[in-house]
């Protein structure tokens, strides 16, 4: 297996390039990162007929139509990969800024300041901008990037990646700052989880990564991109904005991970809510699974298994169930979620504060689509990922996620007794 070779060099390069890229001036990462976004632009003909060929290749191995989507680059996708550099170009420099100061004993001076993770893996799926957006992101906060795709983005991936790197190296960036493991081999995969030369591992994508991430890796890893999403219609909603929002939260873009998954409804709104909103979601594709209360309010629906309620379906594919109680509706989430995005449609101002203090996500809403989790919405640009775990980092990942901090201490000639 040549990868483990190249690994090992890979991550002794990404090593050395942290370290002196915590040090390189603002200046030259903002240029760097203009210079990426140029590159992109330029060679925009030549990275489409890459990503072609993965498509063509994606459809022959049967893959959905929201991972063909997710895979695909057009002239629009690439204008906004560079325009999310040029972005993140323009955002403050985290890196050295000052958190607090104060006066320790004996007279010292005591900081703390934000520093660089220093070498971040990335390992993610069918979605070819994320090497563009993880690259400038570690760029911006210092930090050295070793990338992983999977293997259905893998032509497109490798191009982006060597577009990204060679501007980096041509503006002054230090060498082996941007790597891309360009190998289908699957166990690179594990091989990357396990390279001591990591500060931390970031995994984007769905339960199968997050399991392996948790059984293989030896380094520390913060979990993003599970997003087991549920959106629930309180007994008091509008009936009229729960469905605008459910249609929006499934089908607007049903193969990310903050799109809708299970749908919840109070028993006391159901034979308001189903007829309407179930036709709607229908009439858009969506294939609809059910317990028993909602098949007999909409006969179209499958039955619904167990399965169905654990599962991120990437797809106009919905669970939906009716619930008792807001507090059902909670259990629910809480039992079956990944901590992702929740929302409640309801004009119950106390719903409304029992569902944002008692649900244990990323993000929770009120009477607002799940969609709107996303890094760029937030203000941070392009993101990372959406952190579902609640150490370090958590929600949508921007630049100031990407550092740690540091203590600097000022003395003149302080001794400890």
């Amino acid at each position: 297996m040549a990868w483990k070779d190249d690994l090992e060099v890979m991550g002794r390069r990404a090593a050395e390039a942290a370290r002196r890229l915590a040090t390189t001036p603002t200046e030259v990462k903002n240029a760097a990162l203009r210079a990426m976004a140029g590159a992109l632009r330029a060679n925009g003909a030549s990275m489409l007929e890459q990503n072609r060929l993965d498509l063509e290749d994606g459809r022959a191995a049967g893959l959905t139509n929201a991972l063909l989507d997710r895979l695909a680059l057009d002239a629009a996708r690439v204008e906004s990969m560079a325009t999310g550099l040029e972005e993140i170009a323009a955002f403050r420099d985290p890196v050295g800024e000052v958190l607090g100061m104060w006066n320790g004993e004996k007279g010292i001076r005591i900081g703390q300041v934000r520093v660089p993770l220093g070498v971040v893996g990335i390992i993610y799926e069918a979605r070819p901008n994320v090497t563009a957006d993880a690259t400038g992101l570690c760029l911006k906060s210092g930090n050295a990037v070793i990338l992983r795709g999977g293997k259905e983005a893998l032509r497109s991936n490798t191009i982006i990646a060597k577009l990204l790197s060679e501007a980096a190296d041509e503006s002054g960036i230090p060498g082996g700052s941007v790597q891309f493991l360009a190998t289908p081999d699957r166990e690179a995969s594990v091989g990357l989880m396990q390279l001591p030369y990591l500060d931390v591992l970031i995994p984007r994508g769905g339960l199968k990564l997050k399991e392996s991430v948790m059984q293989n890796a030896r380094v520390p890893y913060i979990m993003t991109g599970v997003g087991n999403c549920h959106t629930f219609v309180d007994a008091s909603a509008d009936v009229d904005m729960a469905v605008n929002i459910v249609v929006n939260a499934k089908c607007q873009r049903p193969g990310v991970c903050n799109a809708m998954e299970t749908l919840l409804i109070h028993r006391d709104v159901a034979a308001r809510f189903i007829p309407a909103g179930l036709a709607a979601l229908e009439e858009r594709g969506v294939e609809l699974r059910g317990d028993e209360a909602v098949r007999a309010l909409f006969p179209s629906a499958k039955p619904a298994s167990e399965e169905d309620w654990e599962t991120e379906f990437y797809d106009l594919i919905l669970a939906v169930r009716v619930v008792d109680s807001l507090e059902a509706a909670m259990d629910h989430i809480s039992r079956y979620g990944t901590r992702h995005s929740e929302a409640i449609v309801t004009e119950s101002y106390a719903s409304a504060q029992t569902f944002l203090s008692g649900v244990d996500a990323a993000a929770v809403y009120v009477n607002a689509s799940t969609r709107f989790t996303d890094g760029g919405v937030f203000g941070f640009g392009a993101e990372m990922g959406i952190s579902t775990q609640k150490l370090h980092a958590r929600g949508p990942m921007g630049v100031a996620q990407l550092t740690s901090t540091k203590f600097i201490i000022y003395g003149n000639g302080q001794t400890r007794g």
